[in-house]
């Protein structure tokens, strides 16, 4: 064992605010927040060489992944299981098709059985932790670890702001050990986002809360700061905050940036439509380990808070503003501190590791009503925020190859794009027989006590 209590030859995760003790990969897991309120992130990121950088498989996002996570698990627990994790997660295909300006392609994230990108992340984020369940005993085996081993039932608490919940329910539906809790913001999701997320029932319950996703996030954290109810009720979190929905999100920036380096040697660039800023922050830490990726440019909506911390003003959260890209109305963007991390917490740097567009809603119409005629696809709303950064760049004299990560299925916002569109886009057969199943969710008050008592009772 070293200082922090780890076994020797751990990678080590510690808290953005540096006063939390270090955990190994298992443990930080499903950990979400630290003791300090801080998120986990690696004490030392890795970096790969030329020869090691070589040796990425970039045939199978499988391979790719595996290839990426595997120093930043070092001796974990999990190490020996890490390829069949990744096979289980990524059990579906992430084409780049182009577009058509040159130099132009989309990143479809939305083939999962949520259709949308948060469906890899969850899916292994699940796998791991019923994997850890099973975990064979041996000695070292951090306390932690241990404890997952030993709870009867863990439950998954996580905040949506439309997609996050149901690749979450579609992962932990049915796994014995676990049922989840998602809390939603009414009103404020799709319909058919609201129905996914009320249709899967047996061990998923899901909450429909008076007022917005921020709102629903500060409750999730409150109750996983929360040491007495925890104490209760053992509480996992499935959030962007947790390095098991963070980390596996590098696998599809890795691989689409390998490939077009070795076929074209050039530097493929990204566009990342961006809410809680988890997404993109999985293209920018891969970008730090070496990766072959360029530039990383986040689309937002109207919601203002990362374009103006961009633009030179202090970090402020704020109550979200509703858009018509209603998964990324987000307010405070709780990956910033990953981001200052990244920077050594430095703004100024922090400012220089990405860039960032704020489009209205008035664009995203029109986006997506051109988009069919401009590119021969259809975008989601969130989607058409990444188009349309393509567009201005274009429009400014960029010539450097862009891909916009498409993140959801135009059919999971039918309210929004079948008005602009010639023909209603069929949602994919998976997502199709989720909204063919009957959907329930109950109310509940903007209040931790309410909360808490979901948590303990007997339900799942």
């Amino acid at each position: 064992m070293n200082a922090a209590g780890l076994p020797g030859d751990a990678v080590r995760y510690v808290s953005t605010r540096g006063a939390s003790p270090a955990l190994c990969f298992s443990e930080a897991l499903g950990s979400g927040l630290a003791p300090d309120g801080g998120l986990y992130v690696p004490e030392r990121l890795p970096r790969f060489d030329a020869p090691a950088l070589a040796a990425i498989p970039d045939a199978r996002l499988a391979d790719t992944l595996a290839a990426l996570l595997r120093p930043l698990l070092g001796e974990d627990v999990l190490a020996p299981r890490l390829d069949g994790l990744c096979a289980q997660a990524a059990a579906f295909d992430v084409p780049m098709k182009p577009l058509a300006g040159p130099g132009d392609h989309w990143i479809e994230l939305f083939h999962g059985p949520t259709a949308a990108f948060k469906d890899l992340a969850a899916r292994f984020l699940a796998a791991a932790l019923s994997a850890l369940r099973t975990a064979r005993s041996e000695p070292g085996l951090p306390v932690a670890v241990e404890e997952v081993r030993g709870a009867a039932v863990q439950t998954v608490l996580v905040a949506t702001s439309g997609d996050t919940g149901a690749a979450v329910a579609a992962a932990f539906h049915g796994r014995e050990g676990f049922r989840v809790l998602i809390l939603y913001p009414d009103g404020k999701v799709s319909p058919a986002q609201a129905h996914s997320l009320g249709a899967f029932g047996g061990n998923v319950r899901a909450l429909r809360v008076a007022g917005s996703f921020d709102d629903c996030q500060r409750l999730a954290k409150q109750a996983l700061g929360d040491a007495a109810l925890r104490a209760q009720v053992p509480l996992l979190t499935a959030n962007s905050i947790s390095l098991g929905r963070l980390l596996p999100q590098m696998g599809w920036y890795a691989m689409h940036a390998l490939r077009f380096q070795r076929e074209r040697g050039r530097r493929l660039n990204f566009i990342v439509p961006s809410g809680n800023l988890g997404n993109a922050m999985a293209a920018l830490i891969a970008r730090a380990m070496g990766l072959p990726i360029g530039a990383v440019v986040l689309a937002t909506n109207a919601n203002p808070t990362l374009s103006e911390f961009h633009d030179g003003a202090p970090y402020r959260g704020r109550d979200a503003i509703p858009t018509l890209a209603n998964a990324m109305d987000v307010g405070a963007p709780s990956n910033v501190e990953r981001l200052l991390w990244l920077a050594g917490g430095d703004e100024a740097a922090a400012r220089a590791l990405i860039g960032v567009q704020r489009i209205d809603d008035a664009r995203i119409r029109s986006v997506i009503a051109a988009a069919e005629a401009r590119h021969g696809v259809a975008p989601c709303p969130h989607t058409a925020c990444g188009l349309a950064v393509l567009e201005d760049l274009r429009a400014a004299g960029d010539t450097r190859d862009w891909a916009v990560a498409a993140t959801a299925h135009a059919a999971k916002f039918l309210d929004v794009v079948s008005p602009l569109l010639a023909a209603s886009p069929a949602p994919p057969p998976a997502f199709a027989a989720l909204l063919a199943r009957p959907a329930r969710a109950d109310p509940l008050a903007l209040d931790a006590a309410a909360l808490a008592a979901v948590l303990r009772e007997g339900w799942g």
